[in-house]
């Protein structure tokens, strides 16, 4: 049986220094979250979600410092670490798209183009979050 190390993408300085850039963006990010930006972050929570939107905002901020500590920490996981962030970017897009849909203001995304142009960025998050941890192209599971 093959290692988790062999199965991925070798590890080279760059991949190793942007998957800790993304580990501390996620990590201030999600610490946002719990103290001074909830209101902002609360913009992002769509209505159809059947939850209070501030506890969203808590939830989603605990979930952001775990997946950026865990990106940090577990080295060894980091493949699986990755795949879990880029799906964790992926959840967190509708929450992009409310708040262009419902024209709110947060952010200083105060203009449709620039709340569309936010919504482009987030597949940067899903390929940053990819490749920073050496998932395989075209890997499954």
């Amino acid at each position: 049986m093959a290692s988790r190390e062999s199965e991925s993408a070798p590890t080279t300085p760059a991949r190793r220094t942007a998957r800790y850039l993304l580990s501390a963006a996620l990590v201030f990010a999600g610490v946002s979250h719990l103290f001074w930006a909830r209101e902002e972050f609360q913009a992002q929570v769509p209505d159809w979600v059947p939850m209070d939107k501030d506890g969203v905002v808590m939830a989603s901020g605990g979930v952001e410092i775990m997946l950026g500590a865990g990106l940090a920490v577990f080295t060894r996981d980091r493949v699986r670490m990755g795949r879990i962030a880029a799906l964790f970017f992926v959840a967190v897009f509708p929450g992009n798209i409310a708040q262009w849909q419902g024209h709110r203001t947060a952010f200083r995304l105060d203009t449709d183009r620039k709340r569309f142009v936010r919504l482009l960025f987030q597949p940067v998050l899903v390929l940053w979050a990819l490749w920073s941890t050496g998932v395989p192209r075209g890997a499954k599971g």
